[in-house]
């Protein structure tokens, strides 16, 4: 367990995985969702989301949350969780959505375009989780 994240974590977050994000829900059993991510530069992960999510409402009430992100199955087994305070922003979700589709989609599909247009014309904000604990294995 550490605090930070390594170059070879950032290596690995930097590849098109999803990651599984849970939130803080109080009396509530955790409910992890797949989502697009990106380990920044100054080292947050960072995703977008619309505004009345259920996961911006819960970390309006407690702005703690994690995320898994694992190796494929066809590969060794790999592993980095991520958990810490996150703050909700409004700025830079679109800019970030436009990123994290060219790195998951093929944009040159017309199908996946649409997709990416119909994201940009909504509201978004950005979920940043600021590492606090990092757990990682490698098998």
């Amino acid at each position: 367990m550490s605090t930070e994240l390594t170059p070879e974590d950032l290596e690995f977050l930097a590849r098109p995985l999803h990651g599984f994000l849970t939130v803080a829900a109080g009396p509530q059993p955790p409910q992890p969702r797949p989502v697009w991510f990106e380990a920044a530069a100054d080292h947050t992960i960072q995703l977008f989301t619309g505004p009345d999510t259920a996961k911006v409402r819960r970390l309006h009430r407690d702005p703690r949350a994690s995320i898994v992100v694992a190796a494929p199955a066809t590969e060794r087994e790999r592993w980095i969780s991520v958990a810490g305070p996150v703050i909700v922003v409004p700025d830079g979700a679109h800019e970030l959505a436009a990123r994290l589709a060219a790195r998951y989609w093929d944009l040159d599909d017309p199908r996946r375009a649409a997709e990416l247009a119909e994201i940009m014309s909504e509201d978004q904000v950005r979920i940043i989780i600021r590492p606090e604990t990092v757990h990682r294995f490698t098998y």
